[in-house]
């Protein structure tokens, strides 16, 4: 990795670090394949909100006027934190489910690829 050297000191605070969202984290959440959505949705969410309200109110309001949300079989769903798969646990907080500020969520939905499988 290639590190750069500043004429001064570079002393800046990131202006959206954790602190600054009273209690909040920010969480960014993609449906793969799903480019009716073209950018991931950000929700600014306590450490403590539980997954299941994540999926059954958040990403519902987000997502729910896609024709595909109302077929998911939440059994089937592919979930990365990132670029790691992971299973979350839908009683668990974003935080006991290692899940931390600015992380990216991706979801697959296996055999639902967008409208008529076109990837939108």
């Amino acid at each position: 990795m290639t590190m750069l050297k500043t004429l001064a000191p570079y002393d800046v605070k990131s202006r959206d670090a954790v602190e600054n969202y009273k209690g909040r984290q920010l969480l960014y959440v993609n449906w793969e394949r799903h480019r009716m959505f073209s950018r991931p949705f950000v929700l600014a969410l306590p450490p403590e909100t539980l997954f299941s309200v994540i999926i059954d109110q958040y990403m519902t309001d987000c997502f729910s006027y896609h024709p595909d949300w109302k077929q998911i079989d939440w059994n089937t769903v592919v979930w990365q934190n990132g670029n790691t798969p992971f299973t979350p646990d839908r009683n668990k907080s974003l935080k006991e489910n290692g899940i931390g500020h600015k992380d990216l969520i991706r979801f697959r939905t296996p055999g639902l690829d967008g409208i008529a499988g076109t990837g939108y």
